[in-house]
């Protein structure tokens, strides 16, 4: 079995993309081969996700795309796993009969015992209980290029936001033991990776399970100890959960990047209690106050929804005028998403998709314009850039700073004298900003700073 060929598709957000590193890295410890030749491959791994409607249609319309090769080609089974196999296990087996396995969001290792079930006839649906963490599955097949790496610290929530089906597709918030993340940080570290960036869907209840309390400060004070990693970032935490230990640790800790993701969702007092959210607009105005004065130069990236069932012009405008006042670094907006078996999908007052994408509009014209300011205003800084490639047609090097985490945020395109390789850290002065993205020059070792 260990001769066939595998074609593996990974959709969806960074910690999808953990599990299927893991899933490779299982697959491949046991001789199985990698090939990204649909035609060429004996079995095709769709791991999907299903967390709004656009990534819903991409995980169907993929698993159809690559269902034509079990049809045509020489692939002998078809395995679709992740969010789509968790929720919709039984539409997918009926309404696409090339499905010849399902693997849940919590059987991922699992994934050897799907593919010789298909391969001896059966057409199994491996659903293990959404508690715990899969305990077999540690080795990874990096596939972000070996220098920067998610860590994945906790699966599940507990939040039940009444837009959100993730608690249906990833069960409970549960922490992974932290002796298993600072082994597993530890190898990566060891493979050349210099940053790491912790994932969950809520990272800053990290341990509260486990432990009693959030641990997430202990976490990072253990994580810095590790030699080899440089840059250490947080996502996705939640602004309530935040707490002073987490604030003095990221303060203290020079390896932590002064930046924080912030889901906040909206800024109407009416909304927010509408979508389950535990903040107000005044709460959040205290927590970012708290956040800037702990660390001035900290980098601050949320996400909002626009279009939420509801939602009148008034409240659209609050959310203008809160993203006026604040200033966010970074910003992105989804249109609300009616997730089915949600309560909110069920609420009064659905937007029509043309009003949602028109306010989406503004609130990003708005955002573009405070990040061109706030790009002009960096001219003359230096700062640490990490390079990620060579740019040949325009001569220059892209990188990012610590002000932007990789595939969301902007881009610093450096013009060096010299040889850079991708994973280096080097210092580059500002010399020019897009509407999101800066351009510089590198600072040689023989340039004073």
């Amino acid at each position: 079995m260990s001769t066939l060929n595998i074609l593996f598709i990974s959709l969806g957000c960074d910690k999808n993309l953990v599990d299927s590193e893991k899933m490779l890295g299982k697959l491949t410890g046991q001789g199985y081969t990698l090939t990204d030749d649909e035609a060429e491959a004996d079995i095709i791994i769709v791991n999907t996700c299903c967390f709004i409607d656009s990534a819903k249609e991409e995980s169907i319309n993929t698993i159809l795309e690559m269902a034509e090769y079990k049809k045509e080609g020489r692939c002998r089974a078809l395995i679709v796993t992740g969010c789509i196999a968790e929720r919709y296990r039984e539409e997918v087996l009926e309404l696409i009969p090339e499905v010849d396995a399902i693997v849940g969001t919590n059987s991922y290792n699992r994934i050897e015992d799907a593919i010789l079930a298909a391969a001896g006839g059966e057409r199994p649906a491996i659903l293990e209980p959404l508690s715990g963490i899969p305990q077999d599955a540690k080795k990874r097949l990096l596939t972000t290029g070996g220098f920067y790496e998610y860590l994945k610290i906790a699966e599940g929530c507990d939040k039940h936001c009444t837009y959100c089906a993730i608690p249906k597709m990833r069960g409970p918030y549960r922490s992974v033991p932290m002796n298993d993340l600072l082994e597993e940080a530890e190898t990566l570290a060891a493979g050349g990776v210099k940053e790491l960036i912790l994932v969950a869907q809520e990272t800053t209840l990290y341990g509260v399970d486990l432990y009693g309390e959030k641990m997430l400060h202990v976490l990072l004070e253990e994580l810095c100890k590790i030699e080899g990693l440089q840059w250490i970032r947080l996502l996705y935490c939640y602004p309530e959960e935040i707490y002073p230990e987490l604030l003095q640790t990221m303060a203290r800790e020079p390896k932590i990047c002064h930046y924080l993701d912030l889901p906040i969702q909206h800024a109407s007092d009416a909304i927010l209690k509408r979508m389950g959210r535990r903040t107000s607009h005044d709460d959040l105005v205290r927590i970012i106050k708290e956040l800037r004065e702990a660390m001035p130069d900290i980098t601050l990236r949320t996400t909002l929804i626009t279009g939420f069932p509801g939602e009148t012009e008034e409240q659209h405008q609050e959310v203008l005028d809160f993203v006026d006042e604040i200033e966010f670094d970074r910003l992105g907006v989804f249109t609300y998403s009616r997730e089915e078996g949600t309560p909110a999908a069920m609420m009064e007052g659905q937007i029509p998709q043309e009003v949602m994408e028109e306010r989406k509009d503004e609130i990003m014209n708005l955002q573009q314009e405070i990040s061109t300011e706030r790009g002009e205003k960096l001219a003359g800084r230096v700062m640490e850039v990490f390079i990620e490639g060579y740019l040949s047609d325009g001569n220059v090097y892209v990188g990012r700073t610590r002000a932007d985490a990789p595939g969301v945020d902007g881009y610093f395109f450096i013009s060096s004298p010299e040889n850079l390789n991708s994973g280096d850290i080097v210092q580059a002065r500002v010399t020019g900003s897009m509407e999101y993205d800066l351009v510089g020059e590198l600072i040689t070792k023989d340039e004073e700073v």
